[in-house]
């Protein structure tokens, strides 16, 4: 029996994720590339439409196209937070079901209080979603125990509870999807802008070293590669701690969605039944 509940959460429909974010990096990293060398790095932005030389009048494109080689990699970790973000919104859009996640609690605790099974059941199949294979995996343990008479109370009712935790264990992961991967720009992205913002110092220590006053647009094209990435990791870091934050505090609201009806369950389970 343990099997069949199992199997249940994972008849979940929709869109619930994308198992393979390497490639979404891939992706991201071949688009920065191209907006890098092409967008960025466009004659046009150049004085004498030389990408080597001086930008033109202060052009923020051919600016942001001094920070060197760093630049892309950098965009490639924003658009991936981009991405990943967007795909998580759909991926929990479709966890959290088709109604209003307080209003689903509401009515099965509703119909559990008038002991209609039949209804928190219809409510399930009408909502879908993560939450909503969790607590019909409950219900079905419910009525699996309710037959059990050779099982004391206590045990049934913790066949129900236990039914409830590995229907929702196994909804985790797919909630919990590419999270690790925003977590991880959250801190990569500080760290590659400081690592653009100390070549960038090299670049302009170097030309000062060069002798004499140095030469002007070395330097001011060291200063630019280490101004503009550590702008953008700063701005790749503050997207991915906001994205990730967000996302974990929608799943820690699920979660409690999930423990607040699987207990309603188990109490009604133990209201209903006495000792053998």
């Amino acid at each position: 029996m343990a099997t069949t509940q199992k199997a249940a959460p994972k008849k979940s429909q929709g869109f619930q994720g994308i198992r393979a974010a390497f490639w979404v990096i891939v992706v991201c990293f071949l688009l920065a590339l191209c907006i890098f060398n092409f967008i960025l790095g466009n004659p046009a932005n150049f004085v004498n439409n030389d990408p080597e030389g001086a930008v033109l009048n202060g052009n923020l494109l051919g600016t942001i196209y001094k920070g060197g080689m760093v630049v892309p990699v950098i965009h490639t970790l924003l658009l991936t937070v981009l991405a990943l973000s967007f795909e998580r919104v759909f991926a929990l859009r479709t966890a959290f079901g088709k109604g209003s996640l307080a209003k689903f609690v509401t009515n099965i605790k509703a119909a559990l209080a008038q002991n209609d099974f039949a209804k928190a059941n219809d409510i399930c199949d009408k909502q879908k979603g993560s939450v909503a294979n969790v607590v019909k995996a409950s219900l079905n343990a419910y009525k699996e125990m309710d037959g059990q008479n050779g099982l004391k109370l206590a045990q049934r009712v913790a066949k129900i509870q236990q039914a409830h935790e590995e229907a929702t264990q196994l909804e985790m992961p797919t909630l919990q999807m590419n999270l690790p991967i925003l977590a991880t720009i959250v801190t990569l992205g500080t760290l590659t802008g400081l690592l653009g913002t100390v070549t960038g110092m090299i670049k302009s220590f170097a030309a000062l070293a060069a002798g004499g006053g140095g030469d002007s647009l070395a330097l001011s094209t060291g200063i630019s590669e280490a101004l503009i990435n550590t702008a953008f990791g700063i701005l790749t870091s503050w997207c991915a701690v906001i994205s990730y934050n967000y996302f974990t505090n929608k799943i820690d609201k699920l979660t409690y969605a999930l423990d607040e009806v699987g207990y309603t369950i188990a109490q009604t389970f133990e209201a209903n039944h006495t000792e053998a």
